[in-house]
C-alpha cells in the first residue's frame, strides 16, 4: 500500500496520499460477487422498443394545450405499518429513535396522474388495482379533471390493465366508448418504464413523504393529499430535456442494425 501510494504522487496524479486512504479505495472497489442490482435492462437492438421510445419521446415534446393535454400516470403501493411500542422523540444530539419490530397493517395502492407542463399531479389511495379500479380512474381523468380537453394522451407503462378492454369491463359499452373517445394511449416500452414521467413524481412522492412508517390508510391518504397540494400549490413542473435525437446516439445499441 504504501509503495502504491508513493507511486501515484510520483505519477503526479495528487500532490500526496497516504497508504490508508489508497487502501479504503481498493476495499471500496472491490468486487463482491455475492452482491446483486435489481436493473431495468432494456433488449438488444430491438424494433419494438425503440419504436415505443420514440412515440413517447415525440409525444413530449407537444407545447402545452389545454384542449390536447399530455397526461403521464402510474401506479404503486404502500405497505402500512404500525408501531408496538412507542418511539423516543428526537432530542439535542440524537435523532428520534423507534423499535425495530412493527405490526403489519395492509397494503394500499396509489393511482398517480402527471401533467408534467401544467405541473398538476393527481395521487389517489385505494384498497386495490384491478382493471376496474383502473377504469374508474380514467373516468375520473376524462370528467372530473379535464372535463373540458378535446382528447388527452395518456402515456403508461404497458400493463395488461392499462387498456380499453378495462373500460368495457367497468361500462356499459356506450360508456365504455365514450371514455376511449376521449383518449389517445400511448404505452413506454417493454424494459423502459423510465420514460414515463409519472414514475418519476411517484419516486419524489416515496422520497418525500412515503418514507417512513405510515400505520393506516386514513394517515396515509391525509399524507399523500397534503404532498400533492404542497406540489400544486407551486406548480413544479417537469424539465424533460431527453429526445429523440438524443436517444438515436446515447442508446444507439438500442436500434436494430440496418443492412444494405
Amino acid at each position: 500500500m504504501r509503495l502504491l501510494a508513493d507511486k501515484i504522487v510520483e505519477l503526479e496524479y495528487v500532490d500526496s496520499v497516504s497508504h490508508e486512504t489508497v487502501r479504503q479505495v481498493l476495499k471500496k472497489n472491490q468486487i463482491k460477487p455475492w452482491q446483486k442490482k435489481e436493473w431495468c435492462i432494456p433488449p438488444e437492438a430491438n424494433a419494438e422498443f425503440v419504436c415505443n421510445m420514440e412515440e413517447v419521446l415525440e409525444v413530449y415534446k407537444r407545447p402545452m394545450d389545454p384542449a390536447h393535454p399530455v397526461v403521464c400516470m402510474d401506479e404503486s403501493s404502500k405497505q402500512q405499518v404500525k408501531e408496538i411500542c412507542e418511539s423516543i422523540p428526537a432530542e439535542p444530539g440524537k435523532t428520534e429513535r423507534y423499535d425495530y419490530e412493527y405490526e403489519r397493517n395492509g397494503v394500499s395502492n396509489l393511482f398517480l396522474f402527471f401533467d408534467p407542463l401544467a405541473g398538476w399531479r393527481h395521487v389517489d389511495v385505494t384498497d386495490q388495482r384491478t382493471a376496474i379500479d383502473w377504469a374508474y380512474q380514467i373516468r375520473d381523468l376524462v370528467d372530473v379533471h379535464y372535463p373540458d380537453a378535446e382528447r388527452i394522451s395518456l402515456v403508461m407503462d404497458n400493463l395488461n390493465t392499462h387498456c380499453g378492454a378495462s373500460l368495457y369491463k367497468a361500462f356499459e359499452p356506450e360508456e365504455a366508448r365514450r371514455i376511449i373517445e376521449r383518449l389517445d394511449f400511448h404505452y413506454t416500452p417493454k424494459h423502459g418504464s423510465w420514460l414515463n414521467m409519472a414514475e418519476i413524481e411517484l419516486s419524489i412522492l416515496s422520497s418525500q413523504c412515503l418514507n417512513r412508517r405510515i400505520p393506516d390508510q386514513e394517515t396515509l391518504k391525509k399524507e399523500v393529499t397534503a404532498w400533492v397540494n404542497q406540489r400544486n400549490d407551486s406548480a413544479t413542473e417537469m424539465d424533460w430535456r431527453f429526445t429523440t435525437s438524443d436517444a438515436r446516439i446515447k442508446l444507439r445499441r438500442l436500434y436494430p442494425s440496418i443492412q444494405p
